[in-house]
């Protein structure tokens, strides 16, 4: 169909710019996710993986999963079992989901639900739980149960039931084009665009009929919870790129994910193939009492953001991001967006940044040019301890490792004799 890999990937660029996904639901995971619905199952962040291989805070996540759905009464018997192999394992991006860090999703949490109202598609993220000793980081203690059991309980109805009461659900990429003009980049930054959504859904929530505490307590957490916008960043990157890994030709990627071993990309020439490397460990700053010697390697669905093309590479976007995660100020945000500049193939014309001239974020992340230039993405990220239960203890960056876009230029070039 198409007569080359240039123009190839210049189709799928026009179907990313032509994507609009919506906020459309939140509904609990085996009821969005057909393949929740039945037996012992879990979803996970990064390429395939299995519980022996898992580190720390993808395991603690299992654990906290199994007690939340009671499969298990105690810790000890809940790893028994996932030792046993009795719970099965499926990568979040196999089931058109992404999830941040471990990525652990089980069938009665609630998940985000979003459309794109032009291609049809859509994607699932779990809800942002905050920061800290959070399940996403590995923690799995009974104050991460509560919350998680209030996230299912009250949370998730109050917003389905807000979201119900506007039509066609909240279009994500207007939101979006008015939060990275306030300093977002929707990976390490969310505070404008979490800010912009709770302004969007507060009149809705307020009129609800149900108990006043209830609703306070959702107002509450939304107002305080910064992140929370950053599970809709992932479904809607994720939505985006799944409508372009529809033209199944070209070079550009269409999912890049970690699981704190492998580092995995798709490729739109090359369908839903792997192709992996071992993940480096991001560098950043540090919790009072925690270190670069606690960190884990590099784990979460959440490099879709930067798939897209926003996340790290938007970092000019966001420059107070910069000092925390310890790369410097505005010269450093400039320079790392220009970069990155190297490897996408265009600017995405929705998302335009006021402090790089209004040049809209990079889109259209080439293997070609990564394994040409051999500049790799620098994906911004949380880090969790190493070790399960303990959390976040930092943020920093992460480059991906170059070894697996080689892998996939090589296998491009031997399915596809096109010429450049």
């Amino acid at each position: 169909m198409y007569s080359s890999i240039s123009e190839a990937n210049a189709a799928i660029i026009e179907r990313i710019k032509a994507a609009r996904p919506h906020w459309t639901g939140v509904r609990l995971a085996h009821l969005a996710i057909p393949e929740l619905a039945q037996g012992k199952k879990l979803l996970h962040a990064g390429p395939p993986i299995a519980w022996a291989d898992m580190t720390g805070p993808m395991r603690g996540a299992c654990l906290g999963a199994t007690l939340f759905e009671g499969w298990a009464s105690s810790e000890e018997e809940a790893e028994a079992m996932l030792a046993r192999g009795e719970i099965e394992f499926i990568p979040c991006h196999h089931v058109s989901a992404v999830g941040p860090m471990g990525g652990i999703t089980s069938a009665h949490m609630p998940v985000l639900e979003v459309k794109n109202a032009v291609h049809g598609n859509h994607a699932c993220c779990n809800l942002n739980e905050g920061i800290g000793k959070v399940m996403r980081f590995g923690a799995y203690g009974e104050d991460v149960q509560k919350r998680l059991r209030w996230m299912r309980d009250t949370l998730a109805p109050v917003l389905q039931e807000a979201l119900s009461r506007i039509d066609n659900g909240i279009d994500l990429t207007a939101l979006m084009a008015q939060a990275i003009t306030m300093g977002d980049e929707f990976h390490q930054r969310n505070i404008a665009s979490s800010a912009l959504l709770m302004r969007t859904l507060a009149p809705f929530i307020v009129q609800l009929d149900r108990p006043k505490d209830q609703l306070a307590e959702v107002m509450q957490f939304l107002s305080v919870t910064d992140q929370f916008f950053l599970n809709l960043a992932m479904a809607y990157s994720k939505a985006v790129m799944d409508a372009g890994a529809q033209i199944k030709a070209g070079s550009i990627v269409t999912a890049m994910t970690r699981n704190g071993r492998d580092f995995g990309i798709r490729v739109s020439g090359l369908g839903d193939r792997w192709f992996t490397a071992p993940v480096n460990t991001p560098q950043g700053l540090f919790f009072t009492g925690y270190s670069q010697d606690d960190a884990n390697p590099d784990i979460g669905d959440s490099a879709i953001t930067e798939t897209l093309g926003i996340g790290g590479a938007a970092m000019i976007a966001a420059p107070g991001v910069t000092r925390f995660v310890g790369a410097g100020g505005m010269e450093a945000a400039l320079e790392t967006s220009e970069e990155m500049t190297e490897i996408y193939l265009d600017h995405n014309p929705l998302l335009q940044i006021p402090s790089w001239n209004f040049k809209g974020a990079c889109m259209g992340l080439d293997i070609r040019r990564v394994v040409e230039t051999g500049i790799t993405p620098l994906i911004n990220t949380g880090i969790a301890h190493r070790e399960a239960g303990v959390g976040q203890v930092g943020a920093g960056t992460v480059r991906a490792p170059l070894p697996c876009f080689e892998k996939a230029l090589e296998a491009l070039a031997q399915a596809h004799h096109i010429t450049a």
